[in-house]
């Protein structure tokens, strides 16, 4: 039953999805996870797998960068795999004064720059919202003593793109961070009448660049993200 960016068969694929953007962080998620990971999925690249965490079916897949390319990925493990819920497991630039380079942050919701979710009822602005359940799930598993953060973010179209005044904005807003995917991957499991979160850590702060995170902070503060995702995933 394969589909044009899927090659996997009808319940290769979990029930519970972690995606990350980069394919092969989902392969090095999937060799940390599973003792047995199983490939299914390679077509352009976009490499997945399937295996258990603690008896549990759990798949992790790259969604590539930018909405589009998650919500692509998204419509057809919801459409066509029965995929229930997909927790988003990246890294975003801090925004808020009181977030911090290595916090957590769990994301209820996502504005946008983007067009993407606009067309979805005529005449609405679209909310796009995380899972209270997943998020609920997420936040009781942080561990102790880990910096945790729940509330909004912002999907943006472009990395590279300076709009005088925004990330002041945003702040001001409480804004907590900033990445590229949450927003088109919400309106997507709303869409299909899914579950979808998004679960982040600060690698870097837009208005503080001084604390950027080293190659080995980067692996270790990943890992509480990690376990928050896999506690929503199979709660």
């Amino acid at each position: 039953m394969a589909t044009p960016h899927i090659r996997a068969e009808k319940g290769d694929i979990a029930p519970a999805v972690l995606m990350p953007g980069d394919p092969l962080r989902a392969k090095r998620i999937a060799e940390l996870l599973f003792d047995e990971p199983r490939l299914i999925n390679d077509v352009r690249g976009m490499l997945g797998y399937t295996g258990e965490v603690d008896g549990k079916p759990l798949s992790v897949m790259g969604s590539g960068m930018g909405q589009p390319s998650a919500a692509l990925y998204a419509s057809e493990l919801f459409k066509f795999y029965g995929v229930e819920r997909i927790i988003r497991v990246g890294t975003c630039g801090g925004i808020a004064p009181h977030v911090k380079v290595g916090d957590t942050v769990i994301a209820i919701g996502a504005h946008t720059d983007s067009n993407f979710n606009q067309s979805r009822i005529p005449e609405i602005y679209f909310a796009a919202m995380a899972s209270f359940n997943l998020a609920r799930a997420a936040y009781e598993a942080v561990p102790e003593g880990q910096r945790v953060h729940v509330g909004p973010i912002v999907s943006r179209d472009h990395f590279y793109r300076v709009v005088p005044g925004q990330v002041e904005g945003l702040a001001k807003y409480g804004v907590l961070g900033v990445e590229m995917e949450a927003a088109a991957m919400y309106g997507t499991a709303a869409e299909y009448g899914k579950e979808a979160l998004t679960v982040l850590t600060v690698s870097d702060h837009l208005l503080d660049p001084s604390g950027d995170m080293s190659a080995e902070d980067r692996e270790s503060k990943f890992q509480t993200a990690l376990a928050v995702a896999v506690a929503a995933a199979h709660s």
